[in-house]
């Protein structure tokens, strides 16, 4: 429990429904929604719509989206909506195109945007409004204009230079040519034209006729190979989670080409490490954490990739053997320069949000454009920011991330789960880019091996590597630095926080809800 002595958050504890967003304003349209009579579903597509408006250099409509949701009586469901490369994207076409790197602001970058796709999919499957209903705040927001919160204020400033590639981004998100301050009240009235098309038409009219075809346009127009057909064919699918235990907790993730199973790749190696007799700010802790996720993500990227076109060998992945293997190679006192060859089988930005509602029902949510403003391209017409989930493909043929047609990317959202006894115990998940996964194991460990309540283990100081850096937040000690630079790693204080978390806990016992909400972002967790 923290100290009432010292500035910081209590969790919020509520009876009947909760939600934890990135902005005040989602958290309180979820809330509403519920108290409307809407479900879990239909308050996360609510809340997740407003953030495409209020918070829009981490997510807009033209990203992409992972849930994971349990529902009492029917078990645990994963969507995967992420978008699909153009039929006529093929390493063979970029060479001859002279594209050596799919860059970020690249229109090679944009997939088809699949969000739209998985809020319809969720909706008719699982929620209890229509597109019209849930679209109503959003719609709202970005006709009427809305206040711009600090953190999208600082994010938005520091992209400015950014939106200055593209004349849709420098139309529609620059205002007298520089970025909102804080407190300022934007209106953005092509987006708001483009909701309202979806609000009455749903969503085949994202995907087919005008707003298709100003996306398509615009691309082509910066040398993209997308067709309308393209976005025809966009459909999410459901899919099987993958899962780990840790301590009588089983934790829930997206299966590849979501990078999910790193977390479960760095818990195992965890478990045999054993970490509980650690300080959880010590050097020895986050050196370990740095170690094991070196090693996780090298698996990542040497076998992730879209599994309906490359076979993606997970049960080797979290195998004994394999886990085994990796955790041999971790030098508890000092940094390993060579993690050595990968064992082989034989043969950033986003918005993350949680809602449960009063029948038990609970959404893991996430929707991102990667990047942020995504790819930079915004479409003049509709007002639509482009993501570039593209950049994640490598144009080596032979790798198992190769660019193709259709294929979808190595995927960076993650939103996760954690069950005990079968029941939902925390949905949860932790935003910025690479970190996520292994943000999901801080916030777990913190809670299952260092007894923090929710909110005090989505606080905790995190470390995490960018390249062969180790980048600290401010709120690691100099002493706890000073180690890590002693045992080889190359150490700095990074200028932003890593990403942001929120989380709910669902308490069976007591029949309450939990929630924290990441002091890095603008959020809170409301409940009733």
């Amino acid at each position: 429990m923290r100290s009432y002595h010292l500035p910081g958050r209590s969790p919020v504890i509520a009876r009947h429904g909760m939600a934890a967003t990135s902005h005040p304003a989602a958290s309180l349209v979820a809330i509403e929604t519920l108290k409307r009579g809407g479900n879990a579903v239909d308050a996360a597509i609510a809340a997740t719509a407003l953030l495409c408006v209020i918070e829009p250099a981490m997510t807009g409509i033209g990203g992409d989206c992972f849930a994971l949701l349990h529902k009492p009586g029917k078990g645990l469901v994963a969507l995967n909506a992420s978008g699909r490369a153009p039929d006529a994207a093929t390493p063979e076409r970029f060479a001859r195109l002279g594209v050596k790197e799919i860059t970020v602001t690249s229109p090679h970058a944009v997939t088809v945007p699949g969000s739209i796709d998985g809020w319809d999919r969720l909706l008719r499957d699982y929620g209890t409004m229509s597109f019209a209903q849930v679209l109503g705040p959003a719609i709202e927001a970005a006709e009427g204009g809305f206040a711009v919160a600090p953190r999208v204020a600082t994010d938005w400033a520091s992209l400015v230079d950014k939106i200055k590639l593209n004349d849709g981004a420098r139309q529609h998100l620059l205002f007298g040519g520089a970025a909102p301050r804080v407190g300022d009240v934007i209106r953005m009235p092509a987006l708001a034209a483009t909701l309202k098309i979806l609000a009455r038409d749903g969503r085949d009219a994202f995907y087919e006729g005008p707003i298709a075809d100003d996306i398509v346009a615009t691309l082509n127009s910066l040398g993209g190979v997308h067709a309308s057909s393209d976005f025809k064919r966009q459909q999410s699918s459901y899919v099987t989670p993958i899962s780990v235990g840790y301590k009588g907790v089983d934790l829930y993730e997206l299966p590849p080409n979501n990078q999910g199973i790193v977390a479960l790749i760095v818990l195992k190696m965890l478990e045999r490490l054993g970490m509980a007799d650690l300080d959880a700010g010590s050097a020895e802790r986050y050196h370990i954490m740095l170690e094991a996720a070196r090693l996780a993500y090298a698996a990542r990227d040497a076998f992730v990739a879209d599994p309906e076109t490359m076979n993606v060998p997970i049960s080797f992945m979290l195998s004994d053997g394999f886990i085994d293997d990796l955790t041999r190679r971790i030098d508890r006192s000092k940094r390993r320069t060579d993690l050595g060859p990968m064992p082989r089988p034989g043969g950033t930005d986003t918005i993350y949000l949680t809602v449960v509602d009063k029948d038990g029902m609970a959404v893991s949510f996430i929707n991102s454009l990667f990047a942020g403003f995504g790819s930079g391209i915004v479409t003049a017409k509709t007002g639509i920011t482009l993501q570039n989930r593209g950049s994640g493909f490598v144009l080596d043929a032979k790798h198992p991330n190769a660019i193709g047609p259709r294929k979808r990317p190595l995927h960076t959202l993650v939103p996760a789960m954690a069950m005990k006894n079968g029941a939902p115990w925390m949905s949860f998940g932790v935003m910025g880019g690479m970190l996520q996964p292994v943000g999901h194991v801080y916030v777990l460990a913190n809670m299952v091996d260092y007894g923090m309540d929710v909110q005090e283990a989505i606080d905790h100081p995190r470390v995490f590597f960018d390249g062969a850096k180790v980048q600290v937040e401010v709120g690691v000690p100099a002493a706890v630095r000073a180690q890590l630079t002693g045992i080889g790693h190359d150490v700095s204080v990074r200028p932003e926080p890593w990403g942001g978390a929120q989380a709910i806990v669902i308490d069976q016992a007591r029949g309450v809800l939990i929630g924290g909400s990441d002091g890095r972002k603008d959020g809170v967790a409301l409940g009733y």
